[in-house]
């Protein structure tokens, strides 16, 4: 795995229309890590993909009448199978966040990587999503040197109350293991 270009290699890329530019192109210095699943606990599938590239069709599920609207994207999505898929440059805005806050600074999407692991809150991820994923997150901190000077984030800790991805099953102490600082 590497990194050129502010993108991952190998991965698959789809870009995802819902990104812009950094307001500081130099300050990517956090990672946040997400759940998803569409419909919810429904693994597989283009809904995901079909969400972040603003082409849900909001009646092919009840739940996607409620999200079919938004705008939304994430760096990274890793499937259950250990597939990952970049929808923005890691150099650009991904629109992950939404409303939150980290160390007193709003707007978490501005200077943050985001990262979904296809997953819920109500189920364990896979071991292959946690082998993908710890390669990535110390490639990341090399590559971006600002992030390793903060624990990687979820959702749950930017924009608490509000959210709580990745959930109760993600299993901080994985990223531990391997020397990574997170909040758990």
């Amino acid at each position: 795995m590497e990194l050129r270009d502010h993108h991952l290699y190998p991965s698959r890329f789809c870009l995802s229309p819902n990104h812009d530019k950094r307001p500081d192109s130099d300050d990517v210095s956090l990672i946040v890590l997400h759940n998803m699943s569409l419909p919810p606990r429904i693994y597989g599938g283009h809904f995901i993909e079909d969400l972040f590239l603003n082409r849900l069709d909001a009646y092919a599920h009840p739940y996607f009448l409620g999200i079919a609207q938004l705008k939304v994207s994430s760096h990274l999505v890793i499937d259950r199978s250990g597939d990952v898929t970049q929808y923005v440059p890691f150099n650009l805005r991904a629109w992950h966040a939404g409303v939150s806050c980290f160390a007193g600074r709003a707007r978490c999407n501005d200077f943050s990587i985001g990262i979904e692991l296809e997953g819920s809150d109500e189920d364990a991820f896979t071991d292959i999503q946690y082998q993908i994923l710890l390669p990535i997150l110390q490639l990341l901190q090399q590559h971006y040197p600002k992030t390793a000077q903060h624990p990687i984030m979820g959702h749950e800790h930017i924009a608490p109350g509000r959210k709580s991805d990745p959930g109760p099953f993600f299993d901080w102490n994985r990223l531990q293991q391997v020397g990574l600082r997170c909040l758990n």
